[in-house]
């Protein structure tokens, strides 16, 4: 298990209350005494270490033309927050202020509007200079005006509404784990289709990289993750990183985050490159997808839509790998964010899906 993680699993069973110190918390792991199960195999996504516990308020994306739904916890922030493995008590008391208070409310809001629309919301956040990933300025502002005269109006004491509206406003990344449960209900969608070759799935754990595949049930195609390469802040550098991890790589699944970086140039200032560089990666990933998705159109090209739906079979027969763009997290438990780059999955997850599409088709 990554440092990222350990120190998230830590942060959490302080959380739920099951350990009162931090090697209590360590030990009790180490020793079998909680079950991990991957975020995914619940219809649900989280942010780099991505723990979801019991009692964590979560978003509830709803596909309604398909039925399905997928759920993702509410976004921390920047800064020492349990998804990059912090644990100090100010970690833990952000926590427990969204399960008390935060959620609730944020739960009410939402149901007062009857609802967000999701797509609507990332579509316009696209043409605002987002990609949806590690950019999301435009639809984290989207969703605070959505949602703002409900929470101005909530029967809770003034410093509370006060506090949300602040906390909100100061997130950046508030609409993350948003975008991402709607990409989650979205490929869940597409999911199970008899000898498809589309990926529906990558996702990494700070230690290996994997994905699934339409037409193959539940099966994961792992392989050992890569460290992003990019920009870091003062006092870090590559040594310091940890590899790739994080459930964020739905975004990239379904045609979003670095397959839509061309419609988001300030992207490279955080992520490192140029504005044609970021035109160029959206590009190539027209050459290792099956269709264009209308309801995401790209000003810079023209309003053509983004990229959409990995083919495990294009991507071998092109050599090309699905660009990911992703914060980069210290290797070592409890430090936390230290920049931001850009990654690709291991070839090996996709030649290893493809081997077994290849022998199901055989055998059928």
């Amino acid at each position: 298990m990554s440092g990222p993680l350990r120190g998230a699993v830590v942060g959490a069973l302080l959380y739920e209350g099951l350990a009162s110190m931090p090697d209590e918390a360590a030990r009790l792991a180490a020793a079998g005494g909680v079950r991990f199960e991957p975020c995914h195999h619940h219809a649900a996504v989280g942010p780099m270490a991505g723990v979801t516990t019991a009692s964590m308020p979560v978003f509830v994306v709803e596909n309604r033309a398909r039925g399905n739904r997928a759920y993702s916890t509410l976004n921390e922030g920047l800064g020492k927050v349990l998804r990059y493995g912090a644990f100090a008590p100010e970690v833990i008391e952000r926590l427990r202020w969204f399960r008390d208070i935060l959620g609730p409310a944020l739960g009410e809001a939402i149901r007062r509007t009857g609802g967000v629309d999701g797509r609507a919301l990332i579509a316009q956040a696209l043409r605002m200079g987002d990609e949806c990933h590690n950019r999301n300025r435009a639809a984290s502002a989207l969703l605070i005006k959505a949602l703002a005269p409900h929470l101005a109006s909530l029967d809770l004491p003034p410093p509370e509404r006060a506090r949300i509206l602040a906390f909100a406003a100061g997130n950046d990344h508030l609409f993350l784990n948003v975008g991402m449960a709607a990409c989650k209900a979205a490929a869940d969608a597409a999911h199970g289709l008899p000898r498809s070759s589309l990926v529906t799935t990558m996702a990494r754990n700070g230690t290996q990289f994997g994905i699934r595949v339409s037409g193959l049930g539940d099966r994961w195609f792992t392989a050992e993750a890569e460290t992003p390469v990019g920009l870091y802040f003062a006092g870090f550098g590559a040594a310091d990183a940890n590899p790739d991890i994080g459930d964020s790589a739905i975004t990239e699944t379904a045609g979003i985050g670095g397959f839509a970086m061309g419609a988001a140039p300030a992207i490279v200032e955080f992520v490192g490159g140029t504005p044609a560089d970021a035109l160029r990666y959206t590009r190539l990933m027209y050459e290792i997808t099956l269709g264009e998705n209308t309801a995401y159109r790209l000003p810079p090209l023209d309003f053509r839509g983004t990229p959409t739906g990995i083919d495990v079979r294009l991507v071998m027969q092109t050599g090309i790998l699905p660009q990911i763009n992703t914060g980069i997290a210290h290797r070592e438990a409890g430090i936390g964010q230290i920049g931001a780059g850009l990654v690709k999955p291991p070839r090996a997850c996709f030649e290893s899906a493809l081997r077994a599409l290849v022998a199901e088709r055989r055998g059928g």
